[in-house]
């Protein structure tokens, strides 16, 4: 979901079916999250274990909620049609940069979470002796760390960014108009476009009765 207006195949697709996708994958992120939690709650409850007495648990719930409240703003602020502009610009820093610590806080949770799992579950041989699910659950967690570090390398680089109104760029002929300008010449309801009529027809009629020198056909043409 990060890196979704990140990928270079993504920058000619249109802003908002991008805004689609990264809602909808973080809103997909967002309900494993929970099913995970209350999955880690049953289990405790089960094996009566106690709920909520480690460092993993306490940064994992803190990740959960940030996150809920991150993607409930992310709707009501970016995607839903309601919020001004200026709020916009306003949170979009907020939101990446809280996205990101989220990101890595997950990321450090899972490490912790792990390796409470190997200590725990790893008695004979010990996590000590390094077993081979140790190592195999280590080099786990190594590749978590390459893969939260490439994904900050990627949100972090600028010239990885969406270009700036990559879709309204316009190739038109030397001396030609716009597409954007015909556009709002057209929806003034054509006022606009009459204007460059009216000021040849004025043009021709002063070429007609005026004998101008060359200086002033310049500047009136």
């Amino acid at each position: 979901a990060i890196i979704v207006y990140r990928l270079p195949w993504t920058w000619k697709c249109s802003k908002l079916l991008m805004k689609f996708i990264h809602a909808g994958l973080n809103t997909i992120a967002m309900i494993l999250g929970i099913v995970s939690m209350v999955a880690v709650f049953e289990y405790h409850n089960a094996r009566n274990i106690p709920n909520m007495y480690s460092l993993h648990s306490w940064i994992g719930l803190t990740a959960v909620v940030f996150y809920s409240l991150q993607l409930f703003l992310g709707f009501a602020v970016f995607l839903l049609p309601f919020a001004p502009v200026p709020l916009r610009a306003a949170l979009m820093p907020i939101h990446v940069y809280s996205g990101l610590t989220i990101f890595a806080t997950v990321i450090a949770t899972a490490l912790m979470g792990i390796t409470e799992k190997l200590i725990f579950s790893l008695k004979n041989p010990a996590y000590s002796a390094s077993p081979p699910e140790a190592t195999f659950v280590n080099c786990l967690g190594l590749l978590l760390v390459i893969f939260g570090a490439l994904i900050l390398w990627m949100a972090s680089r600028s010239h990885w960014k969406r270009p700036p109104e990559e879709n309204a760029k316009v190739l038109r002929p030397i001396g030609g108009t716009p597409e954007g300008a015909e556009a709002e010449s057209t929806m003034t309801g054509g006022s606009n476009a009459d204007k460059p009529d009216l000021r040849i027809n004025s043009e021709a009629a002063r070429k007609q009765n005026l004998k101008l020198d060359e200086a002033g056909q310049r500047s009136t043409m």
